[in-house]
């Protein structure tokens, strides 16, 4: 892989040129300018990985080279270096795009490691977006969203299947998006100018199945009081996705097999046989090998059947996509919903990357749209989200206390730091925070900061 390109915005020359010095040595690429303006011109110029810049600066602070770097590429991670009084600047600049932010003197080894996580997120982003193309080119699909390593498997098996006739078993748990893989298959095939027709196996009982299928002549049935095509005709020259296919009872199971295997099918109530020209597409959440060893499947359709098996992962099989598409669908759903939502919270998203998601890639879907919804500001807390997803974190023990650089470390603490200057006085603190006084409050209950008069007990205890 090619070295890393860092950009370092530092007006202190000293400061600058020890970073330009220690990021070389541990293998980055490294350009150096001493100014906001400066900077942005390079990210005009030139491609980069990863921007580290000083947040107070004489020429175009760090703030507003941040804005013109985001307009100029908005998936370039910007890491903000900050003094401890410029911390909610700081904090400011992550609500506004910041990838992270570093407080000085800095600690090296922090440093480092966030550096590594900035340029794998915006290589990650690009990757992302080079899948989705593929897939999109595909599928014209925008939902199949992930650059994870399951999913890269994914994409290529899609590329690789699509142009063939083979018969295609597409088979993963409820959620995950059987359906959106059976679209990309189709849409990549060479029948893409052709229907791609849908039938649910559990949604009909069993009769009325078999006249979905193949169709029926009039009087066939009570009901059927004119002669109807079923799904295998109307997919002709096109694919037809059965799914739910483990649902499929076995009567009917006997006469799908010569329609997939003859290419014939036969309508209720007629002698006729029609040939018919359609590629079959199968999904289910079933183990339909372990169906055949129990006698509820055939197995000669099952072989017919299978002859590629396209396994769709579970999402927690792939956290690495849960951020992701949980921007995927934030975006959607504001849009659709004419919403103001831009973000997630740390602790809102914490508790996406935690959540098991028994329901996959929907649950997630559901979860973020509810949350867009009923969310009352611009970014997602954990508030917002259904409980079953807030479980995980309330659960979970508080990791990282006093890590160098969390956000919320560094906001208990500044909130702290103000409490003690104005003696405990709540509205004093809120006016110098530039919150509500509510929102102090709340943000107390989150932090475990002690209230009214053991509040007051313990900043008396700190000051003497």
């Amino acid at each position: 892989m090619d070295k890393a390109r860092i950009l370092i915005v530092e007006d202190d020359h000293a400061h600058g040129v020890m970073l330009e010095v220690m990021l070389s040595g541990w293998g980055y690429d490294v350009v150096r300018v001493e100014d906001g303006e400066a900077a942005v011109e390079q990210v005009r110029a030139q491609p980069f990985d990863a921007v580290l810049t000083d947040i107070r600066m004489a020429r175009m602070d760090g703030i507003t080279a941040l804005h013109h770097i985001r307009a100029i590429n908005p998936a370039l991670p910007v890491l903000i270096m900050t003094a401890y009084s410029s911390v909610e600047s700081a904090i400011q600049a992550v609500r506004e795009g910041a990838y992270d932010y570093l407080q000085k003197p800095l600690d090296f080894e922090h440093l480092r490691l966030a550096l590594a996580r900035a340029v794998d997120h915006g290589r990650l982003k690009l990757e992302n977006v080079r899948l989705r193309e593929v897939v999109e080119r595909a599928s014209g699909e925008p939902e199949l969203v992930g650059s994870s390593p399951a999913m890269r498997e994914l994409f290529r098996t899609i590329d690789a299947v699509a142009p063939t006739e083979a018969t295609v078993l597409i088979t993963g748990e409820s959620g995950t998006g059987k359906e959106l893989v059976a679209r990309a298959i189709h849409r990549a095939s060479l029948r893409a100018s052709g229907p791609l027709v849908t039938v649910n196996c559990a949604a009909l009982p069993e009769q009325l199945l078999e006249s979905e299928l193949f169709g029926h002549e009039k009087g066939a049935f009570t009901g059927a009081d004119r002669p109807r095509d079923g799904r295998f005709l109307k997919a002709h020259g096109g694919t037809l996705f059965l799914d739910e296919m483990g649902e499929l009872p076995l009567a009917v199971q006997a006469k799908l097999l010569r329609a997939v295997q003859e290419g014939e099918v036969q309508r209720l109530g007629s002698d006729r046989i029609t040939r018919v020209d359609v590629r079959i597409l199968a999904a289910t959440n079933r183990d339909l090998a372990a169906e055949v060893a129990a006698g509820r499947f055939r197995e000669d359709l099952y072989y017919r059947l299978s002859v590629i098996t396209v396994a769709v992962p579970p999402l927690r099989a792939r956290r690495e996509d849960i951020v992701l598409l949980a921007h995927h669908f934030l975006q959607r759903y504001a849009e659709r919903n004419h919403r103001a939502v831009r973000a997630f919270s740390p602790r809102a998203m914490d508790a996406l990357l935690r959540h098991d998601w028994p329901g996959n890639v929907r649950e997630l879907q559901n979860a973020v749209e509810r949350a867009v919804i009923l969310c009352p500001a611009e970014t997602i807390d954990l508030e917002d989200l259904p409980a079953s997803v807030r479980s995980a974190v309330e659960r979970a023990p508080q990791e990282g206390a006093g890590s160098p650089g969390s956000l919320e470390d560094a906001e208990r603490e500044r909130i702290l730091e103000v409490l003690r200057e104005t003696g405990g006085n709540k509205s004093q603190a809120a006016r110098i925070l530039g919150i509500t006084r509510v929102t102090l409050r709340a943000k107390m209950r989150r932090y475990g900061i002690e209230d009214e008069d053991r509040q007051a007990k313990s900043l008396a205890g700190l000051s003497q």
